[in-house]
């Protein structure tokens, strides 16, 4: 099961949107409900400002589901801010404390104008555990961000930005992330997605 974590962030309709047109099912919830099942990807979508959408996992109960369901075993996807909050902490507006599943913290992302919104290319770094990146070494994605991840040793994809180069995709274990938006990222971005949630279920069928 698909179960795509509703905290009031954003981007819900476009990410339920891309699963339908992949023939994908999944549920939502506003708050957790029962116990994780290790089996389960959780989505974490998200846009907007990282304190507001921790507080608001935080206090949905989000926060203690997300950590069991990963101390179990089970995959997550994030996508955009939710691969931020993914991350240790993050410096926009303060000091805010992340899920900490990806070493690494988040920061301005040092452009003019900001926000970096429009299409990128990613440079793949590795091939992970039998996920085939060759397909999507060319096509450009759709990136709407000002803060970003500048070293992890999870990283798995840059994308340079006026001479700055940002992880653009992270992955340890059956955490992955994505900066862009593959749900906005046309016909490439459905395939990333489909291929991202058929290896996370493949490492959950091999558990």
């Amino acid at each position: 099961m698909i179960k795509v974590v509703n905290y009031g962030a954003g981007n819900m309709g476009n990410v339920l949107r891309a699963l339908k047109a992949l023939g994908l099912s999944a549920e939502t919830a506003k708050t957790p409900q029962g116990n994780p099942d290790p089996k389960d990807i959780l989505i974490l979508p998200g846009v907007g400002a990282f304190p507001a959408a921790y507080a608001n996992l935080k206090s949905s109960g989000w926060i203690n589901y997300i950590e069991r369901h990963h101390g179990e075993g089970g995959p997550i996807l994030g996508i955009c801010l939710g691969m931020q909050l993914l991350c240790e902490a993050s410096f926009e507006d303060g000091y805010t404390r992340g899920l900490g599943l990806i070493p690494g913290e988040i920061v301005p992302l040092d452009i003019r104008p900001k926000p970096h919104t429009g299409w990128n290319e990613l440079c793949w770094l590795k091939k992970e555990d039998g996920f085939d990146v060759s397909p999507f070494e060319g096509p450009d994605m759709y990136f709407v961000h000002g803060y970003c991840l500048l070293d992890s040793p999870a990283a798995m994809a840059t994308t340079i930005v006026q001479e700055v180069t940002f992880i653009s995709a992270v992955k340890l274990g059956n955490v992955m992330g994505f900066q862009f938006h593959p749900e906005r990222s046309g016909r490439p971005g459905l395939r990333l997605l489909q291929a991202s949630i058929s290896y996370l279920q493949g490492r959950c069928d091999r558990a």
